[in-house]
């Protein structure tokens, strides 16, 4: 059975719970402290992220790759950074998976292979390239995705299935193009705007504060910001403030149209 997704939401609530079914169970909960929320050591790294315990849903805002939607931005990753806004990459070469989307489709996450197609595209190079570099670079870095971590009986490559499949769970709860569109900040070949009303509409919208990412006076990435209870496969994504500031200027930033 593929993952669904289960968009939980709550304008008032304070995390991302749940998020959707898993082909695998990490059995750990999410009773325990959040990471990077911690005021003891945890020694149970399996079911506590650490020490990347800050995570970013990056998106990316691309105006010149084929097939990228009109009406929504894309998604770049989801990176484990330290708490105190350092990270490591390319954790266990040996887990360097490649051919991704016959990793998923062998393994029932259709569904999430689909929905990758659609909305986590390479702007320089194949969809492939791109998946593999994510997973090897920043999904190998977290420790509840350790192999050790799964149940015995799990095949090779179950916890990139389940990395992907959390990916694609989280950026469905955060829709950046709408929640901008609502407050009718949509694509414009002429219009520009300020960073305080991109950001209070974000704000509005989710709760939390993202940080905006700018080429240039372009608009072109934002960073979501969490804390995780429990494992990166089913735990709770508790969204928090970002810790770092948008590198956007203060007026005049383009949101210009996709190109097709």
């Amino acid at each position: 059975m593929s993952m669904s997704s289960l968009i939980l939401l709550s304008v008032f609530g304070s995390s991302y719970a749940n998020l959707m079914y898993s082909l695998v169970s990490s059995g750990c909960g999410t009773s325990g402290p959040a990471s990077c929320q911690n005021t003891s050591m945890v020694t149970d790294t399996c079911c506590f992220e650490s020490p990347g315990g800050q995570i970013l849903q990056t998106q990316v805002w691309d105006t010149d790759v084929a097939g990228s939607p009109a009406d929504s931005w894309t998604i770049h990753g989801l990176w484990p950074d330290n708490c105190d806004g350092s990270y490591i990459e390319d954790c266990d070469p040996s887990r360097d998976y490649t051919n991704i989307s016959e990793l998923l489709d062998s393994q029932g996450a259709t569904s999430t292979l689909d929905y990758m197609q659609q909305y986590w595209l390479n702007d320089d190079g194949t969809n492939e390239e791109f998946w593999e570099h994510e997973w090897a670079t920043h999904g190998t870095c977290y420790s509840t995705l350790n192999v050790d971590c799964l149940p015995s009986n799990s095949p090779v490559g179950a916890e990139a299935v389940a990395f992907f499949e959390t990916v694609v769970g989280l950026f469905k709860t955060l829709p950046t193009y709408d929640w901008l569109a609502d407050a009718g900040i949509t694509p414009s070949s002429s219009e520009t705007y300020t960073l305080s009303s991109l950001l209070s509409a974000l704000e509005t919208a989710s709760g939390y504060t993202p940080a905006l990412g700018c080429s240039s006076h372009t608009l072109s990435s934002i960073s979501w910001y969490f804390n995780l209870k429990g494992s990166v496969i089913d735990g709770d994504f508790i969204p928090i403030d970002t810790p770092k500031s948008s590198s956007c200027p203060s007026s005049g930033i383009k949101y210009p149209p996709k190109e097709g």
